[in-house]
């Protein structure tokens, strides 16, 4: 069936159209309706549909050389998927499941001809905002590309944790041990000087016992902050192998142009070779 051109105007890539070409665009599309973890394409699919979200929410992921599923994105009302396998008619390279009852617009590149025959200003309206979406999403793989561990962890650090390394870091400070030593001191000798009539004389229970609570205070807390520091430096070590496994593909892809280079100028000099005989 096709959709009501309110419908289509809601759309953000359909957004510039006038009240005639979203005419025509509806009388082409289809309105598609998938339940709740119903999956829509995946990779390697045909790549002849793309679809535009009405409601609901769609995941859109892949699955790298790990074999671990990132997710490229999860558009939602008004947002779309799909249009680059469609348009280049190329399978899917992703996968699309709806995460909850969604409806979309499903449009293919015969729709798409249809509307630029019709009204050929339409294309350039599209285009506009396909361009918008195009740099978004290059900004997503700069920012992925270039994450800072250290920002990465502040961010899902919870207040415990934080409290948890400012105590660790202060307690392991040349400024802790100085300003403990000082407090012992002078809590002892005024204790001493004090004599009979001191709160805690010799052996300085009381002090044992304050001593003994910070302890057990400390140490928890320690070991918290040690376990965070495994953590962070597990991280660290995630972002550094892919860091080096994109370096070693982008090696690998350079060696793959200088040895087709190299066949290339083989193929240049014997063909001169064969000019300079001919011309002998």
């Amino acid at each position: 069936m096709g959709c009501s051109p309110e419908k289509l105007r809601a759309v953000p890539l359909f957004s510039l159209l006038d009240d005639d070409e979203l005419a025509v665009l509806g009388g082409q599309v289809e309105i598609k309706n998938f339940v709740p973890r119903q999956r829509i394409y995946k990779m390697g699919d045909d790549g002849g549909h793309a679809y535009v979200i009405i409601s609901g929410k769609v995941r859109v992921s892949i699955i790298d050389d790990d074999h671990q599923e990132v997710v490229v994105d999860e558009p939602a009302q008004g947002e779309f998927f799909g249009f680059a396998s469609m348009l280049e008619q190329t399978p899917h390279q992703t996968n699309a499941v709806a995460l909850e009852e969604t409806q979309c617009i499903e449009v293919d590149r015969h729709d798409i001809t249809v509307l630029i025959e019709r009204k050929p200003h339409s294309g350039m309206d599209m285009l506009t905002v396909l361009g918008r979406q195009f740099h978004a999403s290059q900004q997503l793989v700069r920012n992925r590309a270039s994450r800072n561990p250290n920002e990465v962890i502040e961010e899902d650090a919870t207040f415990g944790e934080r409290v948890a390394d400012t105590v660790a870091g202060f307690g392991g400070s040349w400024t802790f041990i100085i300003t403990f030593l000082v407090t012992l001191v002078v809590y002892s000798g005024i204790n001493i000087v004090l004599g009979r009539s001191a709160w805690d004389p010799y052996p300085f229970i009381l002090l044992n016992l304050f001593l003994s609570m910070l302890a057990a205070l400390q140490a928890p807390v320690i070991m918290m902050s040690q376990n965070r520091q495994d953590t962070k430096d597990r991280l660290r070590g995630e972002l550094d192998y892919d860091v080096n496994l994109r370096a070693e593909s982008e090696i690998q892809r350079l060696s793959n142009k200088l040895n087709l280079l190299n066949e290339k100028i083989g193929d240049v000099d014997d063909l001169l070779r064969e000019q300079l005989k001919l011309k002998q």
